[in-house]
């Protein structure tokens, strides 16, 4: 495929446009991690968390093939949402505040980073399928699409400022991945089948996302009482 040829655009095209429908719970968890910085910080942190995700992604989709047979990867990614959805759910104390203002950046950037990368694992197929194994292609497409994700993100934020109720609608998103990564573990395959009590494949995987949901909502909403009234003087 030559470079500038019309499959190589319409390659690139494809690529683009997968990326925007595959980013949207990206888009969630970086407006979630930036939410609580300084006013100052929030652009730095969608920006550089953004670009980074994304070259990430690239290296993440020419090894995707292989990655996805890893066992046991998806479940640990799983966990690792889970524990996620749950953290952006609890607010700040006095003494997060303070540790906020010294290494909030670098913490929501590596919230970012971490959340992107259990995300991907399943969505640099249909990248790496748009690509048809072209390296060029790959890397440029995925590199047009940063500002979408960074403008996607910037957006989100300023609606989470006006509709809090969005941060919940976000941590459940993310437990509902976290499900749905946790039965198509290679490992787990056999199990989940035998446990979904009949439903298909893609029924298991909606009741397990649904599981998951549940799961960070509960517990984040538990976690959350129990900080609050913690911090009510005595």
């Amino acid at each position: 495929m030559e470079f500038g040829s019309a499959a190589f655009v319409l390659a690139l095209i494809q690529i683009i446009w997968v990326n925007i429908l595959l980013s949207g719970d990206n888009a969630v968890v970086i407006a979630l991690a930036a939410r609580s910085l300084p006013a100052h910080q929030q652009k730095k942190a969608i920006v550089i968390g953004s670009a980074a995700a994304i070259v990430m992604r690239i290296i993440l989709t020419l090894v995707a093939a292989q990655l996805l047979q890893l066992p046991w990867l998806k479940l640990i990614g799983s966990l690792l949402l889970l524990y996620i959805g749950i953290s952006l759910l609890l607010p700040e104390g006095e003494e997060d505040e303070g540790k906020l203002a010294k290494d909030g950046l670098m913490a929501a950037i590596r919230t970012i980073l971490i959340a992107d990368l259990v995300m991907s694992l399943d969505n640099v197929i249909a990248v790496a399928a748009a690509a048809m194994g072209n390296t060029v292609l790959l890397v440029l497409g995925l590199a047009i699409s940063i500002p979408l994700v960074i403008f996607g993100s910037t957006l989100l934020l300023k609606v989470i400022e006006r509709f809090p109720l969005i941060v919940w609608l976000g941590a459940a998103l993310l437990g509902f991945i976290a499900g749905e990564l946790f039965v198509n573990d290679p490992a787990l395959h056999t199990e989940a089948v035998e446990a979904s009590m009949g439903l298909s494949h893609h029924g298991a995987e909606i009741a397990a996302g649904v599981i998951g949901a549940v799961i960070v909502l509960v517990v984040g909403k538990v976690l959350m009482s129990r900080r609050r009234s913690g911090d009510q003087p005595a």
